[in-house]
């Protein structure tokens, strides 16, 4: 996983008492919301980047299901924000001229 904490904004972004946020979030969910198997370990925000730190925007997840959401959330932001490709049609290769 790309990024991670160090030199990040997202521990700017956490609200005070984060710390007693997540364990009552983790108190909460104790089996992950996503696969309904194994233990929350992570406090997850249901959606990426929106900065809900309510009980209602936070979910209790295990490593593997976080690691996979924060993945494809990722990507996905990454490939909204590519550039469009050619806007004109490639040149045939020079020695492949007739």
């Amino acid at each position: 996983m790309s990024g991670g904490w160090k030199g990040s904004d997202r521990v700017t972004r956490l609200p005070r008492g984060w710390r007693k946020i997540r364990k009552r979030i983790l108190e909460r969910d104790p089996i992950c919301k996503l696969c309904g198997v194994r233990p929350s370990t992570h406090c997850d925000h249901i959606i990426a980047k929106a900065d809900d730190h309510t009980d209602a925007g936070l979910q209790g997840v295990c490593g593997p299901c976080h690691d996979a959401k924060s993945s494809r959330e990722g990507n996905a932001a990454q490939k909204a924000n590519l550039r469009p490709g050619r806007r004109r049609p490639p040149e045939p290769h020079p020695g492949l001229r007739g």
